[in-house]
């Protein structure tokens, strides 16, 4: 069997794959279906310093290649998640990347500072996606200034190794990539969903209470991998690609693109075993490839 494990600042992982955010729950959702242990890493739902609510229903439509959603980072915030979650996660031998969010910077570091000393905490990946409510609603991931200046206030806080998750809904996201490593990223998580939008039209109405949702699903993955691609070539940390993986093909391109590891979404809706499948897929590839390391394949598309 080929050397599956990589390594992001300093954590290695048995295997590059791992679930996206808002996908999984925190693990005990898909316990039943899949075997964590089996995971590079588990990221949990976006946690905040307080409960947040999300948005209104209906917030989720199936759309032709993926879906949409508004879910607005429903959680129940740090307390419950310290209590609840991570103990559960104390059972398997994962590691656990915890996905932060907030509407200010200073909510951003309560979440950060609480789980500082957490030592289930592996990793931070922080959403900068999320309205900043003080800079007019723009969201901190679509200004170079904003996420360079949160990514260095959060590393100042933080004890364990920061992930900043990119925006795709941006003119130029090597920028963004650049501000992100400039502030202290010690990683990159893209791609986030793409802003879209659904219309019922026998109702003649939204099909999403919040009009506009975030696209996922296959559609997204080949502007997934340009994006990736595009931004290995500009920064120096590894990345984490993700953005329409269902098969173990589409998670090596994001290898091959430049991405170290991998974070599966959507796909578990449809298929909860498929972060399983992938990885053995992706094992499979090698044997059949004679690759002996899965590090030999980061970046390795031919020109």
């Amino acid at each position: 069997m080929g050397d599956m494990r990589v390594n992001i600042a300093g954590v290695e992982l048995k295997n590059p794959v791992m679930t996206a955010s808002g996908t999984f729950g925190s693990g005990m959702e898909y316990s039943d279906f899949v075997d964590l242990s089996r995971l590079g890493a588990v990221v949990t739902k976006g946690v905040a310093n307080v409960p947040w609510p999300g948005n209104q229903t209906p917030r989720i439509a199936e759309i032709r290649g993926g879906m949409m959603n508004a879910i607005g980072l429903q959680n129940p915030g740090i307390d419950t998640f310290c209590q609840r979650d991570l103990p559960f996660l104390e059972q398997y031998d994962t590691k656990v990347i915890v996905n932060v969010c907030g509407h200010t910077t200073e909510e951003y570091c309560e979440v950060v500072e609480r789980l500082a000393d957490e030592a289930r905490t592996d990793m931070l990946e922080i959403n900068i996606s999320c309205p900043n409510v003080k800079c007019g609603g723009i969201s901190f991931g679509q200004d170079p200034k904003a996420v360079e200046e949160i990514t260095k206030e959060i590393k100042r806080h933080a004890k364990q190794p920061v992930i900043m998750k990119l925006s795709p809904n941006v003119t130029d996201i090597t920028e963004i990539a650049r501000a992100a490593e400039a502030g202290g990223a010690d990683a990159i998580s893209m791609i986030n969903t793409l802003t879209g939008m659904k219309i019922d039209v026998n109702r003649r109405s939204f099909a999403i209470a919040n009009k506009t949702g975030g696209v996922s699903g296959p559609a997204v993955h080949p502007i997934a991998v340009r994006m990736v691609y595009q931004t290995a070539q500009a920064v120096s940390v590894p990345i984490i690609g993700m953005g329409g993986i269902e098969t173990a093909e589409d998670a090596l391109e994001f290898i091959l693109a430049g991405a170290t590891a991998v974070a599966v979404g959507t796909a578990n809706f449809r298929n909860p075993m498929a972060t399983i499948e992938i990885i053995d897929g992706m094992e499979e590839y090698m044997r059949q490839q004679k690759v002996s390391c899965i590090r030999d394949l980061i970046g390795a598309v031919q020109e």
